[in-house]
């Protein structure tokens, strides 16, 4: 059988001391644990902060549009204007909007929303709102209302707010907008009636606590309003979406406005970004007070090993030679808690995500549960920062050993 070099034997040998330096491998095993539950901890918390962004964008992503385009003079013909949006490249659908505000109330209690015209049938390919439908279908909204019913028209609206309102489907509730009824008295406000056609559930509080949709026709009922005021576009890349809204006025028009979702949710993943390198930082602490505890198990070990130094020095081995042998000892401690950290880190956030063991409020944070995604970018960084962390920790140490005078050593052995 090969034996392994003389530097890595002798490192080994360090490391499996036995009897009067027992001391010596008990501290070596504590700065492998040191180092472990510091790697372990930063793939958790980097796992933590990398799924929460992912949900969070993709629950954005699929419960809203990719686009929004707004023109001068809004779009007198929305299914026009959607063909010729559907020519821009990237763009896959495109459905008109018109949005607005009103409060809504029932006997029970009332509520302010968002009101969105929409064309039920060109929303349901821009957005995922036809099959986040608990109750009732996207299409009920287009249907015609009960001779016997006083309602304007059908709304779908998110489960919150059905059970803030105490509606479902078949109720009715009312609403009230700014655009009221004239009187001699100016614009009075007036009571509409619309009929619940369906309950969605999206997973974001923002829109299923205050999100209502409509037809078209009872929006510009609503909101007194003639033409669409916006067009909503899906684009088979989510992540090129702002080259997408970039480039429609220079091939529509200046008359054309566009924005897109990473636009509007900036702050949002900007905050994030920012927490998620905070604790990144704060945890990678651990690792770092870790590897000074491999400085500390490493000049201990010089001096209980100083006659063993002395003596190897005096049988010919170079100052390389020790300087090697202290290395290789402290890269073995960190290469076997880095490892074994990065492993039980991948484990815990594998369990924590499949089991969703980690609840949280969704009133702040938007989702119900945290979900942990490891990406193995995210672990090749955390295992290299680890190694290279551990090795600048053995410089010194294997310095101090390197140039021990063996003179001095054996002086009073």
């Amino acid at each position: 059988m090969r034996q392994p070099p003389f530097e890595l034997y002798l490192a080994l040998r360090y490391l499996t001391a036995r009897r009067k330096q027992a001391s010596i491998a008990s501290t070596s095993i504590i700065s492998i644990l040191g180092v472990l539950v510091g790697v372990m901890a930063l793939v958790i918390a980097l796992a933590l902060m990398t799924g929460l962004a992912q949900e969070m964008r993709d629950r954005i992503v699929g419960a809203s549009a990719h686009v929004y385009v707004w023109k001068a003079g809004g779009f007198d013909d929305y299914r026009e204007e959607a063909k010729e949006l559907l020519q821009v490249p990237g763009v896959v659908a495109a459905a008109p909007a018109l949005p607005g505000e009103a409060l809504a109330f029932t006997r029970q209690a009332q509520a302010f929303v968002r009101i969105k015209g929409i064309d039920p049938d060109l929303e349901a390919e821009a957005t995922e709102l036809a099959t986040s439908l608990s109750h009732g279908r996207l299409s009920d909204l287009a249907a015609p209302m009960s001779p016997d019913r006083r309602a304007v028209g059908g709304v779908v609206i998110g489960d919150r707010l059905a059970q803030k309102l105490g509606a479902f489907v078949g109720d009715e509730i009312s609403v009230v907008t700014t655009a009221g009824t004239a009187t001699p008295l100016g614009i009075w406000p007036r009571a509409r009636r619309l009929e619940v056609a369906g309950i969605f559930s999206l997973g974001l509080l923002e829109y299923d606590e205050a999100f209502a949709f409509v037809t078209l026709d009872t929006a510009r009922r609503l909101f007194n309003a003639e033409s669409v005021g916006m067009m909503e576009l899906r684009v088979d890349d989510p992540m090129a979406s702002r080259a997408v809204a970039e480039g429609i006025p220079d091939r529509l028009g200046s008359n054309y406005v566009t924005d897109d979702w990473s636009r509007l949710n900036a702050p949002l993943f900007g905050a994030m970004w920012m927490e998620k390198m905070g604790i990144s930082i704060a945890v990678g602490l651990i690792v770092v007070v870790a590897a000074l505890h491999i400085i500390a198990s490493l000049v201990m070990l010089v001096m209980e090993r100083s006659r063993d130094i002395a003596i190897l020095k005096t049988m010919g081995a170079s100052s390389r030679v020790i300087r090697r042998v202290f290395m290789l000892q402290g890269l073995i401690i960190g290469a076997v808690g880095t490892l074994g950290g990065a492993a039980a880190g991948y484990l815990v956030s594998t369990v924590m995500d499949r089991y969703r063991l980690l609840q949280l409020p969704m009133e702040i944070y938007q989702v119900s549960y945290v979900p942990f995604t490891v990406r193995a970018v995210d672990i090749t960084v955390v295992v290299v920062v680890a190694l290279v962390v551990c090795f600048v920790a053995t410089v010194y140490p294997s310095r101090q050993a390197s140039r021990l005078d063996p003179a001095e050593a054996l002086r009073y052995q």
